[in-house]
């Protein structure tokens, strides 16, 4: 194609690179020494918010521009979030305060963190004639707020989707959802919608009001949530009241011949809980220690039927949890991690935490009692990132432990390597899971994300489980219209079985795969990704080879912020 002018000019169009990742590499590098730090307590004078296209420029690089096309889509169909959402909502400062380094810093990953916005910078700068005061420059770049959802198996059998998650630039979100299933025994017709409005005022409060109509979920419910998005933030807490109709299909056994259930579980649920952090004395800057409460109620309308050593699952119950803990948590800036060119907050740090309550039940009280503790770092001499979580909860009903967990989790990534022009990270996450007293329509299972990936199996239970999976990613230097492409290869490896069975005893189940996905970061879009697995020995499938071309949301990484006091799930 480089050999006419007409070719250049369409090869340039579609594959282009746009993220210019070794520049970004070495801005993040240089960011890692916190650029604040030279200003700390001088007065902030002019507070300066620019916004780019979000297609062509970047954060890093703003005399970039985009095609044609991009600069027309940029100023045409699309809405840049408005200034004053951004002053009133987003920004932890203003004109007037000290310059606080730390706060900065927050404010820059609250800003990449929320899900209409692709990246921000600060950069400060001195007023000229004057040794006090400093002027403040907001570099914003939006994500295209605007995803469409649409699948079409036949006339008979179709989904429509619209999403908008920045409406009108007022950074509220709404998502509009139908589906239609002509030929479906339990209902033809459903739908979703959701309207989000993240940070209200400077409050840091999130409201949500949901309304699902779907075969398999029905949910009516209201939210308001204020997490620790900061370590400087004292309060934190959220209020939920809804009613949830839920179809669930489970088995009793793993046999082939073991018959599938459906069961329709309705029910409406009350929560509430509220934390407060503490810094003492003697702390240092990041540390704190945070005292949190919660009630949460289930009142159940429609549930199989539950007896005092049946379905505990499904009782009717009130819980009341206190927890104690301790956090530390720090932030280093990455890329190419789970995303495709953006600049990502790498969370590491401790987490300590006690949870302790009693539950009140339709058979009678019980007491819960739980702990988990949380490390995560980059290793020295630029090793990699290991994460590790090792946590355990019980209901006490007298001496005897229910439903109970025990689990350990742990993730590692590689550093960025060069290889060719390209560039490439290894990961590998090892998972286990012990079940006490577990009921049998309470069980783990190995297929997908909770194992061996590209499969969803129902006869891979158990309730003691250990899986552990490998995976490579080649993330190309250019991209497809703006799609950046990673090429993956993975292998998983899982063992699971029920209480009679000794875990090292059951099967080693396998999956061995390749793919690519391709991701635009300026897009709302999910991840669109394409799998090709050979999965040697998994029962009840049609074939041992797999192919699928499906879209997934990008993983996010584990913070170190103690939300609210919970039972620790099986799973």
């Amino acid at each position: 194609m480089g050999k006419s002018k007409i070719g250049r000019q369409i090869y340039g169009f579609l594959f282009r690179d746009v993220y210019n990742s070794n520049v970004l590499k070495n801005e993040i590098n240089k960011l890692e020494t916190n650029p604040f730090a030279p200003y700390e307590d001088k007065i902030i004078g002019k507070i300066t918010i620019q916004q780019l296209d979000i297609f062509g420029p970047s954060v890093n690089d703003t005399t970039r521009r985009g095609n044609r096309f991009e600069r027309f889509a940029s100023k045409n169909f699309h809405h840049n979030t408005r200034e004053r959402v951004i002053r009133n909502s987003f920004l932890l400062f203003r004109e007037g305060d000290k310059l606080n380094p730390q706060v900065f810093k927050d404010t820059e990953r609250l800003l990449r963190a929320n899900p209409i916005i692709h990246d921000a910078r600060i950069l400060v700068s001195e007023r000229k004639g004057s040794e006090w005061l400093v002027d403040v420059l907001i570099i914003v770049q939006d994500v295209w707020s605007v995803n469409f959802d649409i699948g079409v198996g036949s006339p008979k059998d179709f989904r429509i989707g619209l999403e908008e998650r920045n409406f009108q630039g007022n950074g509220h979100s709404l998502l509009y959802k139908v589906a239609w299933r002509k030929d479906d025994p339990y209902q033809q017709l459903g739908g979703r919608s959701i309207y989000t409005v993240p940070y209200i005022g400077k409050t840091f409060i999130t409201g949500q009001l949901s309304a699902i109509y779907e075969r398999d979920l029905k949910q009516f419910s209201v939210r308001l949530s204020r997490p620790f998005l900061t370590v400087d933030i004292k309060n934190a807490g959220a209020i939920e009241l809804g009613y949830y109709k839920i179809r669930e299909y489970k088995r009793l056994g793993i046999d082939v011949k073991d018959k599938e259930l459906v069961y329709q579980t309705g029910y409406y649920y009350s929560d509430i809980w509220y934390g407060r952090a503490f810094k003492f004395r003697g702390f240092e800057p990041n540390e704190r220690f945070v005292v949190a409460a919660r009630r949460s109620s289930y009142e159940y309308r429609t549930r199989p039927e539950v007896r005092a050593d049946t379905n505990k699952l499904y009782w009717n119950r009130t819980i009341i949890l206190g927890s104690v803990g301790y956090s530390n948590r720090f932030y280093k800036r990455d890329i190419l991690v789970y995303g495709f060119g953006r600049t990502e907050d790498v969370p590491t740090g401790n987490l300590l935490s006690f949870t302790f309550g009693r539950e009140q039940t339709e058979f009678g009280a019980r007491n819960y009692s739980g702990i988990q503790y949380a490390h995560g770092t980059y290793l020295a001499n630029d090793r990699g990132y290991l994460y590790y979580l090792a946590h355990a909860g019980t209901y006490l009903k007298g001496k005897e432990a229910q439903q109970g967990t025990i689990g350990v989790q742990s993730n590692y990534f590689s550093p960025l390597m060069k290889l060719g022009r390209a560039q490439t990270r290894h990961f590998i996450n090892l998972g286990f899971t012990y079940g006490i007293n577990r009921d049998p329509l309470d069980y783990l299972n190995i297929s997908g994300q909770d194992g061996i990936l590209g499969i969803n199996s129902n006869s891979l239970i158990g309730d003691k489980r250990l899986t552990i999976g490998f995976e490579s990613v080649l993330f190309s230097k250019k991209s497809l219209v703006g799609f950046r492409i990673a090429y993956f290869t993975f292998a998983n490896f899982g063992l699971v079985s029920l209480h009679n069975v000794p875990l090292f005893d059951s099967k080693l189940y396998q999956g061995y795969g390749l793919g690519m996905r391709f991701r635009n970061e300026n897009l709302t879009f999910k991840t669109f990704q394409i799998r090709v697995g050979y999965y040697p020995n998994i029962p009840n499938i049609s074939s041992n080879f797999r192919f699928a071309f499906d879209g997934i949301q990008p993983l996010r990484l584990r913070d170190f912020d103690i939300s609210a006091p919970s039972v620790i799930p099986l799973r």
